[in-house]
């Protein structure tokens, strides 16, 4: 026994002709005895507890070596000495390391350790570690919040049947854009919509099958923006989420996390329109680059984006109507438009070849313009002026909506009775005045400003 109670035990039982118990060979120049050993087998061993390091003897160019082999924390260690002396040390050390890990197993109680073996033998398969495996499941356990493992999994295994898990929101998101094209989608939406998602995909790079509602949310409210265009946005996110369920990236029969959020809420907000009066005071101020925007919008209702894509192929004066194709409306479905008196009277005087808008700075000059002769300009006031009009004409919230692309349900709760049909009759009798198409503005694309003949450049 030495001092740290180990020992070191030999081939053959007996003490040496030393005396000393922890020397366990008898190599030449020890005690002057010659070394016997088989083949494969150790000169020498070291024990403590029942933990044993053998020593083997090696010899290489001439040169003897000592090495040992033993396993230690469930790895393989080999090591290599000059000298039987410097081997024997190491191993006493080694032997006392081993049984310290093999410790806490000896202060284990029976029916613990046969359950410690058994889910070692259990997990052996896998290649996982007895320890990986306690803390996932203690993990999942606290994720679940009680609800049993098994019950989870079991769960999720017939949700996800036939999901292809792991896509994440980029990919999927990449892939949506690719399916928009092919369906010639305009290239005005494709822009907003790789504008909104890339963002999000930029914020979220985990798999979609990942992605909360609650992230969503919170995503969502970090954007100090509108309500409106917060709602805008969350209609972006269901469209890829409602894709990736289609792609089967995931569980076709559950409500996405997209899906399950609310749109916010406003309240209500009064819908602003133009009177007849000030509808007519900026049309006899524009000029006629302007005409087709204002009048089509005035008194067709079209909206801008629409309007955007609306080439004057689409009008038809002589048969008296507008068609938005489905490639061209919001709502991807195409509509017909009667083309009013007065609009055809504004539209047949102007050069109606090619796109209707023929530079987006239009948009900004007519906001200027009204801005110029005193009118504040609310959004979407010319759509709106139009339903508001439309509905009091022909009192009908199905035939308006069919003509604006929106639903009656809206047509009649937010447009129903905010003008008169005399009101109406004004609208749709604004005709162009003398000398119309003579107009002429100043706009100041830097300041984006117009100055009206007379005026004092600003």
């Amino acid at each position: 026994m030495n001092e740290k109670g180990g020992e070191v035990d030999t081939l053959s039982p007996a003490m040496n002709g030393c005396g000393d118990k922890l020397v366990t060979t008898q190599e030449p120049g020890i005690c002057g005895l010659p070394l016997k050993t088989k083949k494969g087998k150790p000169v020498a061993t070291a024990k403590f507890g029942s933990a044993v390091v053998p020593i083997y003897r090696l010899g290489s160019g001439g040169r003897t070596r000592f090495m040992l082999a033993f396993y230690l924390e469930g790895k393989r260690e080999r090591r290599s000495f000059t000298t039987l002396e410097a081997a024997k040390k190491e191993a006493q050390l080694a032997a006392q390391r081993i049984q310290g890990g093999r410790q806490e197993m000896n202060d284990l109680r029976p029916h613990d350790r046969e359950a410690y073996r058994t889910a070692v033998q259990l997990l052996e398969p896998t290649g996982i570690p007895l320890i990986t495996a306690v803390q996932e499941y203690i993990r999942a356990g606290n994720l679940l919040g009680g609800i049993p493992l098994l019950s989870a999994v079991e769960e999720f295994s017939r949700k996800a049947r036939g999901m292809k898990l792991g896509v994440k929101v980029k990919d999927v998101a990449e892939e949506l854009f690719a399916s928009k094209r092919q369906d010639g989608l305009s290239h005005r939406y494709l822009l907003q919509l790789q504008s909104n998602l890339r963002r999000f995909a930029a914020d979220f790079d985990v798999p979609i099958s990942h992605v909360q509602r609650h992230q969503i949310d919170d995503w969502l409210r970090k954007r100090d923006v509108t309500s409106r265009s917060r709602n805008g946005l969350l209609a972006t996110i269901r469209v890829l989420f409602s894709f990736a369920k289609k792609r089967s990236y995931l569980p076709v029969g559950d409500v996405t996390e997209a899906d399950a959020l609310d749109k916010v809420r406003a309240g209500d907000v009064e819908t602003e329109i133009f009177t007849p009066n000030q509808f007519a005071s900026i049309l006899h101020a524009a000029p006629p680059c302007l005409i087709p925007i204002l009048a089509i919008a005035g008194f067709a209702g079209i909206r801008k984006a629409e309007i955007d894509r609306l080439d004057w192929n689409a009008i038809d004066l002589e048969r008296g109507f507008i068609e938005v194709r489905a490639g061209q409306a919001k709502t991807a479905s195409r509509r017909i438009i009667p083309i009013s008196d007065n609009l055809a009277a504004w539209l047949e005087p102007l050069d109606r070849r090619g796109p209707v808008v023929k530079d987006q700075d239009f948009h900004r000059q007519i906001t200027a313009l009204s801005e110029a002769i005193g009118i504040a300009w609310p959004r979407n006031v010319l759509r709106h002026s139009f339903i508001s009009y439309r509905i009091a004409k022909v009192m009908s919230a199905d035939q308006v909506a069919l003509e604006a692309g929106n639903s009656p349900t809206i047509i009649f709760k937010n447009y129903r009775e905010l003008t008169t049909e005399r009101q109406a009759d004004a609208w749709f009798s604004i005709l162009p005045k003398e000398g119309q198409w003579e107009n002429t503005i100043s706009y100041n694309r830097n300041t984006h400003t117009v100055t009206l003949p007379g005026q004092p450049e600003s």
